[in-house]
């Protein structure tokens, strides 16, 4: 079987979706009069960080991702942004599909630290493309997705920004580890604090005020 083709074009946020969600069009093309049964996809995103320019402020921010700006000549190393899988239905000749990429707002996660520290501007995506063909005009034959096929795209800073703010208004995000969360729940159950800002903010009173003792 001839390779299939991919494009992406397009990619917007799921506003129903239960948890930060993306989704990608995508537009796939098969030879002519090549009829497919079922493409059965796996799909990775990767962040290319160097085709994009950089304001000072987002060097600044970048700098625990890639180092001091003078190094980005060699730092600046695909970021992994996601694997997902896509069952695409039947087709001949071409189809467009959505492809749903749940996100996270993790900031431990390096995809998620990258894309907070942009002030603005397109985010450079490659889309890689494996799996397996379900083709024949009369009965199946199975051939694997060629391992070369892939997809750019530039996805607005604001498409990621619309997403996190629909799930987390205003909000940031912070993993602590189990006991520090734990110490954490207690204080604010001695305190009667009615939320964890209330709670941080107490704290962050009381050095303060500490700090201002000295």
């Amino acid at each position: 079987m001839t390779a299939l083709s991919f494009a992406c074009t397009g990619v917007r946020p799921d506003p129903h979706a239960a948890g930060p969600t993306l989704v990608l069009r995508l537009r796939i093309t098969a030879p002519e009069g090549t009829r497919v049964h079922a493409l059965a996809l796996r799909c990775q995103l990767r962040i290319e960080p160097a085709r994009r320019s950089y304001g000072e402020a987002e060097g600044e921010r970048l700098a625990d991702l890639f180092g001091e700006r003078s190094r980005w000549g060699g730092t600046l190393h695909p970021v992994q942004f996601a694997q997902v899988p896509l069952l695409v239905p039947g087709f001949t000749g071409e189809t467009e599909v959505d492809l749903p990429v749940p996100c996270t707002y993790d900031m431990d996660v390096a995809s998620a630290r990258y894309l907070a520290a942009l002030d603005g501007g397109d985010v450079p995506l490659l889309l890689l493309f494996s799996g397996t063909a379900f083709t024949g005009p009369g009965g199946f034959q199975v051939a694997p997705v060629h391992w070369d096929r892939e997809a750019t795209v530039r996805m607005p800073v604001r498409v990621w920004r619309e997403m996190i703010e629909q799930h987390f208004p205003g909000c940031g995000w912070l993993r602590l580890p189990a006991e520090l969360m734990a110490e954490l729940l207690a204080y604010r159950s001695r305190r009667a604090l009615p939320s964890w800002d209330a709670t941080v903010r107490e704290l962050l009173d009381a050095v303060r005020t500490e700090e201002v003792a000295r």
